[in-house]
């Protein structure tokens, strides 16, 4: 069998030309992909003679050309000019490949803390997911960088569009998440108290996705945009070649883009529980989906009819999922309380997801969900005679 070997700088030609096609979600990909190359050769040979210290070469122009011909392309492709001495260009034309950076040559940033504020910050960012996987020496690097800043009730703490330049963990305060499609702004989620965000810019080098907006006072801990990617981006590197292969197997996420399940990859912590461990609580507020990387998971429901000698309800098992199953996602979909208690059956491996990243990413699975509740739906009509345990998971 024939080895290939990918050229030099391939993969991160065809990421750049994938990010702007989901940017832009062009209806002609072949025209859209010549107009991009172009844009990119051009500015490579613009950069080339800066280089050399030649003339800028002329394009093309019919008679009347000026400057203002290009001015109506401002939302057009933004092709990198791969030019060491322009000043740094838009977050969003620059390659990154994690792969390839071995040497650490960039100082260490260190934002002086007190002991009350250090306390403060490991507790706010002591469930981060993208903070799971980091040894202590890394953790303790991202800690030493990261700064606090106080918001005031309707300050926009990113907006949509805008280039990335900090990572985001909540200590305090409220936000709403705000998406602006079609000239129409309308919000698609909240933080409350909790969270993080602006990590999908500073890892894919695209704009701001949402704006959030304060709807309290509120205090932040921010983490600069390059140590995010020396930290954070290269850990998920290693992360994303441990995974990639799993995911990919998880019928849920087949239907996605392989990009999207890229992304997915990138925001998934790693959790595991012994025997008899409860996974999720029923009646409880869902924050987080789970995937399960290995072992059996028993989901288990209270029965209105059966009760234990106590007198309290009776637990029945409902379900028993597997290796590339998920569960959790009945409260996500649905918005209320969990339906169901989780127990890890022997040693249980899972990836986790929280709810922002499952809001914001997994929206093309929310079909093939909804359709399982009701399939959920069908097998307590079957057990208890109604799914009242269902649709009132908190009694």
């Amino acid at each position: 069998m024939s080895h290939f070997q990918i050229p030099p700088g391939l993969t991160e030609l065809l990421q750049g030309y994938t990010v702007e096609v989901l940017r832009r979600q062009p209806p002609d990909l072949v025209e859209f992909a010549v107009d991009y190359f172009t844009r990119l050769r051009e500015a490579r040979a613009l950069a080339a003679a800066a280089l050399s210290g030649d003339h800028e070469p002329e394009r093309d122009a019919g008679p009347g050309a000026d400057a203002s011909s290009d001015t109506e392309d401002d939302e057009a492709v933004e092709a990198p000019a791969p030019s060491r001495f322009n000043r740094r260009v838009s977050v969003c034309a620059e390659a990154y490949n994690p792969d390839e950076e071995e040497e650490d040559t960039d100082p260490r940033v260190i934002h002086p803390k007190t002991d009350e504020q250090r306390c403060r910050l490991q507790e706010a960012c002591k469930d981060i997911l993208l903070f799971k996987n980091l040894d202590q020496e890394q953790l303790s690097q991202v800690l030493d960088a990261m700064f606090e800043r106080t918001v005031k009730v309707d300050e926009h703490v990113i907006d949509q569009g805008d280039d990335g330049d900090n990572f985001y963990v909540i200590e305090r305060g409220t936000y709403d998440i705000l998406v602006t499609k079609d000239n129409q702004m309308r919000s698609v989620g909240q933080y409350d108290n909790r969270g993080s965000f602006g990590e999908l810019a500073l890892m894919y080098n695209t704009p701001r996705a949402a704006t959030i907006v304060a709807t309290s006072e509120g205090s932040l801990w921010g983490l600069d945009r390059v140590t995010f990617r020396r930290i954070i981006v290269k850990n998920n590197a290693k992360k994303r070649k441990m995974f990639e292969s799993f995911i990919e197997s998880v019928p849920l996420l087949k239907s996605l883009e392989v990009s999207e399940r890229m992304k997915i990859v990138d925001v998934i912590g790693e959790k595991n529980y012994k025997d008899g461990d409860r996974i999720i609580t029923q009646g409880d507020k869902a924050d987080s989906f789970y995937i399960i990387e290995s072992g059996e998971v028993c989901i288990m429901i209270r029965s209105k009819t059966k009760m234990n000698k106590d007198a309290g309800s009776q637990e029945v098992e409902i379900a028993r999922c597997h290796k590339g199953q998920y569960f959790g996602e009945l409260a996500l979909v649905t918005n209320k309380p969990r339906a169901a208690s989780a127990y890890a059956v022997g040693n249980v491996t899972c990836l986790v997801m929280d709810v922002q990243a499952f809001e914001r990413l997994l929206g093309p699975c929310m079909d093939i969900m909804k359709r399982n509740i009701s399939h959920y739906e069908e097998q307590l009509v079957k057990m208890f005679g109604s799914s009242l345990d269902l649709t009132d998971p908190g009694q």
